[in-house]
């Protein structure tokens, strides 16, 4: 009985133990799991920040491609196709980009690598250049230059067509302005040239006459000569300005019209300076200097320049008829300020030769002809 008893009372602290035994295996695995779930999500987690690309590396791996395109006479082409292809592991489709009105062009955010540039535009050959673009590197392909594809930028003309052929020169000519404002239309950068008949010549003239820079130019000029009293005798005032901005105008008018239409429509010379461009720098100052005193005349043989020399004179003559009688010089002086405005022929042509095409933007791209 007493053993019974004691197992009865023993009964109960053996389930409590047994519990307490289970609770405590149960906690265990409890914690386990715990430490496994978190052990999981870490895992997870890095992975996943292992799959995110770090922005700053990224920004740090890629390349970026610039470069200029140009003629071979160094005037910078804008419109021209340039093509972008890449190979190696990250590489990426084909790219195309346009040249803007400076020539340039640029490719960003490109795999290092290899690649190929293709630079193509119509009327000239294609010109393809090679390299490898290297991590964070901003690759320059500087200046391509693209030679003039002869082949299919030379155009066969008949005597018939000359005239319109001569008219698309001149129509692009009319669009030449010295910094963009000023014009200079009397200068052709064209290496083959049609001869201008008798209409495009006074045309050219008189765009040069009635353009709005040289109305601001003679007003310019004759409110300077306003303000130190020159030509006393037109007075001051409005009528004092009036008549010497009339005067100012008229002598640019009659040595335009006189010679740069009538006479060398008289002559059949041609009234423009033809650049070169091209030889050393004596031989293209002897030719600027000698531009003064000769032209090409219609037949293209170079003669000697009545139209320029005799124009000058005329135009000086002329203004004799208009100017106060105090200022008039005489025909000794005309000859002279002929002269004068011959040697001043010569340095406008150095001018044009060495600085006026560098500070004429968009200079036109004239086609190649050759007459039958």
């Amino acid at each position: 009985m007493g053993a019974i008893l004691n197992a009865t009372q023993a009964f109960p602290y053996c389930v409590s133990r047994a519990a307490l035994q289970w609770g405590s295996l149960c906690a265990r695995l409890l914690v386990l799991a715990a430490l496994a779930g978190s052990a999981a999500c870490a895992a997870a987690q890095g992975s996943a920040a292992a799959a995110a690309p770090d922005p700053n590396l990224e920004l740090t791996s890629v390349a970026g491609l610039h470069g200029v395109v140009t003629s071979t006479d160094g005037a910078v082409y804008e419109g021209a196709r340039v093509l972008l292809e890449t190979s190696g592991s990250g590489a990426r489709p084909a790219a195309t980009a346009e040249t803007d009105s400076n020539g340039a062009f640029s490719f960003a955010n490109l795999a290092p690598g290899a690649f190929t540039l293709t630079v193509s535009a119509r009327g000239f050959l294609t010109q393809s250049i090679s390299g490898v673009l290297h991590t964070g590197e901003e690759f320059d392909a500087h200046t391509i230059a693209l030679p003039v594809a002869s082949a299919t930028n030379e155009v066969r003309v008949s005597a018939d067509s000359q005239v319109e052929i001569a008219q698309e020169q001149l129509n692009l000519e009319e669009k030449q302005r010295v910094l963009g404002v000023f014009p200079n239309y009397y200068v052709s950068y064209d290496r083959h040239p049609e001869p201008l008949n008798t209409r495009q010549k006074y045309q050219l003239a008189w765009r040069t006459a009635i353009d709005p820079v040289t109305w601001v130019m003679t007003g310019a000029i004759a409110a300077g000569e306003q303000a130190s009293n020159t030509f006393a005798g037109y007075g001051q005032g409005a009528q004092g300005y009036s008549k010497r901005f009339g005067a100012n105008y008229a002598d640019g008018l009659s040595d335009t019209m006189i010679g740069g239409a009538v006479l060398p429509s008289l002559f059949k010379q041609d009234p423009r300076y033809f650049y070169r461009g091209t030889g050393s720098i004596p031989s293209r100052a002897m030719y600027a200097i000698a531009n003064s005193v000769i032209c090409k005349g219609d037949n293209g043989r170079w003669q000697p320049n009545y139209s320029a020399v005799l124009g000058g004179i005329a135009a000086g003559g002329i203004s004799e008829l208009y100017y106060p009688a105090s200022n008039r010089s005489g025909v000794q002086v005309v000859f002279s300020n002929a002269l004068i405005g011959t040697a001043e022929g010569a340095m406008q042509n150095l001018a044009q030769e060495f600085i006026v095409r560098r500070l004429t933007p968009r200079l036109p791209h004239y086609p190649s002809t050759i007459t039958q």
